[in-house]
């Protein structure tokens, strides 16, 4: 090697670029996870009898556009998380924009109703149900997230598996609105949100262990 050469490696830095899978390699977890989710939600708990015509109200749709929302956030902050390098700055947002915004519907939709009907839309009818159930139809997603991000290369352990487990949550969250009955965004804002810290929380705890490399 001569002097041009070695200014030429010591300029550029060491080469921390991690080859990336193929995309099958990597989405069929993935897509295996989310279908067994759903089988979970069809099988276990069936479709709400009242679907079709929820599907033609602003509700459903509102319900799953926070959940679907938060599901392509924390896809995003996970990969970013397993790749060295990649920049992160911008997730906070991207994963606050959709609380914030349920949350202010949620206000308004407060302020508007009778005082005797607000306890209603918070608690809703299945509050004591609704997050074991969104966590517990997490596991299969969230176990292909695990995976998926130990094919990489991550270095905050801890968040890239509360990325995992939070994106897992929100989308186990989309695929339980074809069950859930709730119709209320202030339900919807604080209990889907709490199915989907549950998984975040286990990844954070477990994600220094699981995910080292």
């Amino acid at each position: 090697m001569n002097t041009d050469d070695l200014i030429d490696m010591l300029s550029s830095g060491p080469d921390v670029r991690v080859q990336a899978a193929p995309a099958r390699i990597t989405l069929l977890p993935l897509g295996a996870g989310l279908l067994a989710s759903t089988i979970i939600v069809l099988a276990g708990l069936g479709l709400r009898a009242d679907l079709a015509q929820a599907a033609t109200l602003a509700p459903f749709w509102t319900k799953l556009a926070f959940s679907l929302a938060l599901a392509a956030a924390g896809a995003l902050a996970l990969k970013r998380l397993a790749t060295p390098g990649a920049r992160t700055a911008m997730l906070p947002l991207l994963l606050s924009a959709p609380v914030l915004l349920i949350w202010c519907l949620s206000a308004i939709l407060l302020w508007q109703a009778a005082p005797e009907l607000r306890a209603g839309l918070f608690w809703g009818g299945t509050w004591r149900t609704c997050p074991l159930l969104i966590a517990l139809i997490s596991l299969p997603l969230f176990g292909a997230a695990l995976h998926f991000v130990r094919g990489l290369a991550p270095t905050r352990l801890r968040l890239a598996g509360a990325a995992a487990g939070f994106g897992a949550g929100a989308a186990a969250a989309a695929v339980y609105c074809l069950h859930c009955p709730e119709a209320s965004t202030v339900f919807v804002g604080f209990w889907y949100l709490l199915g989907m810290m549950i998984p975040a929380a286990l990844g954070a705890l477990i994600g220094p262990r699981v995910l080292a490399w």
